[in-house]
């Protein structure tokens, strides 16, 4: 009975690979959440919050001290000038995505993004009817075959890529799954792309906070120009390592966040009563909080990156995210996905395929994306584990 353009996302690969992991005692290093909470005194605002009777549900927008706190961040951190009353708070930064999408597109609509790329973005699109236009993130390799420092777009591509039906340009940075960080020149060509066709540029940046190697963050909407036709997602899960909360916010023109509140309001209406006065005094944390979280990921990507390579793999350096992209052809396989069914019984550690975030399947034939937010001592075992791939 499910409408044809909704068929090919009847499950997501997240939810696949979890499940194999629970029933084989797999180490689960599949799906992007952390195994620790957060911080202390979030846990404590939101539990008293519960208690004294904040369950109810709040405004529409959101309630006015998160907005305010958002706002604020975007102040502190990149010298945005954010309005409090253009910012909207959402069920965590997939609502706004799509709140954005089914917002601002229809059919006939074409809406480009980078490929691999996290898996609702293609939902997203098909149930707003319009079409996605994708553009290869290709891996880098030197002249030995082993991995480059990074993914990287062609220019020709990306232009190839508009036309006049494109109405939204979606930008994923820091991005999932390649832990690949776009720097000013490329987000340059992008929104010069994007003023040329009149199109909305949505950036997803729930990764912001997690950029490693002394790297940096840039806001599409701190570029000259961008901020006009630039909505900006991101959300507490990752940062504050409460993914469960699903507290987000998106922020831009007046005008934009007006049509996806609009769609918003008949999605999830509101949530997170509770947690919404939580998070904006944890935004408000020292500056210590965001570079320990970046320093503490760096260390535990390290840590990854380095057994999977002894363990045989190509491994792809991580800028930022959860994640790292390895290729699985040095072990003799042609196909992550063939390899990441089989890991579980086969070694107990779980994995995800890139090939599942392409259009082209044959982008990430190969590829497998591993996640490293999970506790060291998780991650030592797993390494162990890895290591019987070589035998």
């Amino acid at each position: 009975m499910l409408v044809e353009r909704m068929r090919p996302f009847t499950s997501t690969i997240f939810a696949e690979m979890s499940a194999l992991a629970v029933r084989t005692g797999a180490i689960n290093l599949g799906q992007g959440f952390p195994d620790t909470d957060g911080p202390p005194s979030l846990l404590a605002d939101a539990a008293a919050n519960i208690q004294s009777g904040v369950n109810q549900y709040p405004p529409g927008p959101g309630i006015p001290e998160l907005r305010a706190a958002v706002a604020e961040h975007q102040r502190r951190f990149y010298g945005l000038d954010v309005d409090p009353d253009a910012v909207l708070v959402t069920t965590g930064a997939t609502e706004a995505i799509a709140a954005a999408v089914l917002a601002l597109c229809g059919p006939g609509d074409e809406v480009v993004t980078f490929q691999p790329y996290y898996d609702s973005y293609a939902a997203t699109i098909a149930l707003s009817g319009a079409t996605l236009r994708p553009v290869p993130l290709r891996p880098q390799y030197g002249s030995d075959g082993q991995a480059a420092p990074d993914f990287a777009f062609d220019p020709d591509e990306l232009r190839a890529a508009f036309s006049p039906r494109t109405r939204v340009v979606l930008v994923n940075t820091p991005h999932n799954p390649t832990g690949t960080v776009l720097d000013r020149e490329q987000l340059t060509l992008i929104g010069e792309l994007a003023a040329e066709y009149d199109a909305v540029v949505v950036t997803d940046e729930v990764y912001e906070h997690m950029v490693f190697d002394s790297g940096r963050h840039v806001p599409m909407a701190t570029l000259p120009g961008m901020a006009e036709r630039t909505l900006t997602i991101s959300s507490a899960g990752k940062t504050f390592s409460v993914t469960g909360w699903k507290v987000g916010w998106v922020h831009g023109p007046g005008e934009l966040v007006s049509a996806v509140r609009a769609a918003k309001q008949f999605l999830t209406y509101v949530s997170g009563a509770p947690f919404q006065p939580a998070i904006a005094a944890a935004l408000g944390l020292p500056d210590t909080f965001y570079s320990g979280l970046a320093e503490e990921l760096q260390g535990k990507r390290d840590l990854l990156s380095d057994g999977l390579r002894a363990a045989g793999f190509t491994v792809f350096r991580s800028a930022g995210t959860y994640f790292v992209v390895t290729d699985v052809t040095p072990l003799g396989f042609g196909d992550g996905a063939e390899l990441c069914w089989s890991l579980p019984e086969r070694i107990g550690v779980a994995a995800v395929p890139v090939s599942v975030f392409c259009s082209d399947p044959d982008l990430g034939r190969t590829l497998v994306r591993f996640a490293f937010c999970k506790r060291a001592e998780v991650l030592t075992e797993a390494v162990s584990r890895l290591g019987a791939l070589r035998g």
